[in-house]
């Protein structure tokens, strides 16, 4: 079993590398768990083409590195709580893959490609966070999601 979060950008705060690299190491009595970063589209103009080609180009890096079963997160994705991630996660690996990527956008989002290509799109909410933060607490998501498939003591 696989597990991968594929983002957009570079992480260059230690604290936020050192928080993905504490969830990996715990993550690696259940399944194998890596973060693939794609670089972002470096476009300093603000116009909406430029905007959509910026999106359009890190969501081509993004699905060149998904693979298995993929999903999204999104602000219009489903809204799931602890205990429904982890029986999605146990679901996916039971009956359709046994790899998983999760996608990550940067600033501007996922694009439309992404989105459709997406067999399954969530939300962490209505609220906006950076998409390094987002690796960080998407890794914790996935690591309690394997305490409550596996019993383990984490979950509250």
């Amino acid at each position: 079993m696989r597990i991968n979060i594929v983002a957009v950008g570079k992480i260059k705060e230690k604290y936020f590398t050192d928080a993905i690299a504490e969830y990996k190491k715990r993550l690696s009595r259940f399944t194998e768990f890596n973060v693939i970063e794609v670089d972002e589209y470096k476009n300093n103009k603000t116009t909406p083409e430029q905007i959509n080609i910026t999106i359009n180009t890190e969501g081509e890096r993004l699905l060149d590195k998904a693979k298995g079963y993929i999903i999204a997160l999104d602000k219009g994705g489903k809204l799931m709580s602890s205990e429904e991630i982890a029986e999605d996660i146990k679901d996916i690996t039971t009956y359709k893959s046994s790899e998983i990527t999760f996608l990550i956008g940067g600033s501007h989002g996922l694009s439309k490609q992404v989105l459709q290509r997406a067999d399954e799109k969530i939300s962490f909410g209505k609220v906006t966070y950076p998409h390094q933060l987002m690796r960080v607490i998407l890794s914790e998501q996935i690591y309690r999601a394997f305490t409550i498939i596996n019993g383990v003591p984490y979950h509250k």
